[in-house]
């Protein structure tokens, strides 16, 4: 390119920086000019501290946009060494160091005009505040959302291994935190990896959605400049570009999505911590003192604190994500300073949630689960009454006639505190049916329907929780896991092959 021609791009870009910068701090004189450089209300417009968790990225999308400027001739290749070469300084010396500025992509502008001079502004020719800051956010938004798959893939490979030890463990299975039927560990606990897994779908959809390109958008027009998108996506490890610039600018659904995917799982990780701090109350399990703490004043107890405080945290998502969409319900198209506090709603909900994943995984991967306690809980409350109806209803009893049959024995054993046995249920029968129980099944069956072991293993219906259903959802589960990871380890290293040809790239100017 001529140096005409750069010279020309070079004042382009100053009218553009002015242009874009529309509010600045004192230091900010070299990106704002005067009009905007002061006054009281500055403070009050800075998001500097809170865009520390952008840092790198703003880094990472400056530096690209930086060589795709160059490549397509926009910007002459020494003054684009310079530029990069003061980015590597500025990425040195770390957030602390930069100058007071309204926002982190301020700052760091205004700190490569300190170290380059004018030139340094070339840098923010072709973009506006607007596309960057919306680059900086999918860039660390993904990062944040691996680590979170990355845990609860890990949380839920803990699952299956307890799952496989635990497929014979029979314990009480509730409604209305009432007991109901037997079930076992490993069932309950395919229950939540079947609920995590779906999280982790949830997650890995949005992802795709959050890894699109918003650079080029500028403010939200576009730009006249030759830009080159599927570059600067390339560069950045973006999957694609987000089309419309209006709409790549403008939009946060990807937040939304991303927030209310993280609701959903710390809602999961609640109903887990909850029932297990429940189990934990009745002597249904026996916590590991690692995942457990003990009281100031009472030293006898032993009480399942982390688990409540997992339980606890999922007001953090709840509420971010309660306060992302009470953000962006009212905003126009395009452009409104608004956002500056919606980013931060999504990174307390994910900070909040990853390390309850690894909180709740852990307490259960180490708890002792007492199985002859079990059992003997799974007794309780005649939970095997469905059991002993489900099998007069085989032998050609209407399931509506067994039903009353055995709801008059639950009434005679509530009355007599005795526990349910075949004579009572054939004296009951009789009366009902007009005939002898053992006309219909022998006593023998009815003894073993009303043993939960007997009972769990009759229920081997696809997804029940006899031994052999469970271990086909063991299957199944270990095929989804080992999917999910696949796909994480792809979205891994195409964000680090990404990484390297940026860092190519860089090289060739450095």
């Amino acid at each position: 390119m001529s140096e005409e021609r750069e010279a020309d791009h070079g004042e382009a870009s100053e009218r553009a920086s002015e242009a874009d910068h529309g509010e600045a701090l004192d230091d900010e004189t070299a990106v704002r000019r005067d009009r905007f450089s002061g006054g009281p209300a500055r403070s009050f417009l800075s998001s500097l501290a809170d865009d520390e968790r952008i840092f790198g990225a703003d880094l990472a999308v400056d530096r690209a946009h930086v060589v795709m400027l160059t490549e397509q001739g926009i910007v002459g290749a020494e003054t684009a060494g310079e530029i990069l070469a003061a980015l590597d300084d500025i990425e040195n010396a770390g957030h602390g160091a930069l100058p007071d500025g309204e926002d982190v992509h301020e700052a760091i502008e205004s700190a490569v005009i300190d170290r380059v001079g004018s030139d340094g502004g070339k840098m923010h020719t072709a973009r506006s505040r607007n596309d960057e800051v919306a680059a900086c956010i999918r860039y660390r938004l993904r990062s944040d959302v691996l680590e979170l798959i990355e845990r609860l893939v890990g949380a839920r490979e803990q699952l299956l291994d307890v799952a496989r030890e635990q497929t014979e463990t029979v314990m009480p299975g509730y409604t209305h935190l009432q007991p109901a039927q037997p079930t076992t560990v490993a069932h309950w606990l395919l229950s939540y990896e079947q609920a995590l897994q779906r999280d982790t779908a949830r997650l890995l959809d949005a992802y795709v959605r959050i890894n699109q390109n918003p650079l080029g958008a500028a403010a939200f027009a576009g730009t006249p400049f030759d830009v080159d998108r599927e570059r600067t996506a390339e560069l950045l490890g973006f999957e694609g570009v987000a089309e419309n610039s209006m709409d790549a600018s403008a939009t946060r659904d990807f937040l939304v999505e991303t927030t209310s995917a993280v609701a959903a799982l710390a809602t999961t990780l609640s109903q887990l911590a909850e029932d297990v701090v429940v189990m934990a109350s009745k002597g249904h399990v026996e916590l590991d003192n690692d995942y457990a703490s003990t009281s100031s004043i009472m030293p006898q107890k032993k009480n399942p604190d982390t688990l409540e405080l997992v339980r606890g945290r999922t007001g953090d998502a709840t509420a971010g994500l309660n306060g992302l969409l009470t953000n962006l319900k009212g905003q126009p198209r395009a452009y409104n300073r608004d956002l500056q506090r919606a980013g931060r709603h999504a990174w307390d909900a994910i900070d909040s949630v990853t390390d309850s994943v690894e909180v709740a995984a852990g307490a259960v991967a180490t708890a002792d689960w007492p199985a002859e306690r079990l059992a003997a809980a799974a007794t309780e409350g005649f939970a095997t009454a469905t059991g002993v109806a489900d099998l007069l209803a085989m032998a050609g009893v209407p399931f509506r006639t067994a039903h009353e049959i055995v709801a008059e024995v639950a009434t005679q054993l509530a009355a007599d505190q005795h526990a349910p046995d075949y004579d009572t249920l054939s004296a009951v029968a009789e009366d009902v049916l007009g005939d002898p129980l053992n006309d219909y099944v022998d006593r023998e069956a009815v003894e073993a329907a009303l043993n939960p072991a007997e009972s769990v293993a009759m229920r081997d219906s696809r997804g029940g929780p006899a031994p052999d259903a469970v271990a086909e959802q063991l299957s199944v589960a270990e095929d989804v896991v080992m999917s999910h990871s696949d796909r994480l380890q792809a979205a891994q290293t195409g964000v680090a092959d990404a990484q390297d040809r940026l860092q190519t790239a860089v090289e060739a100017y450095v």
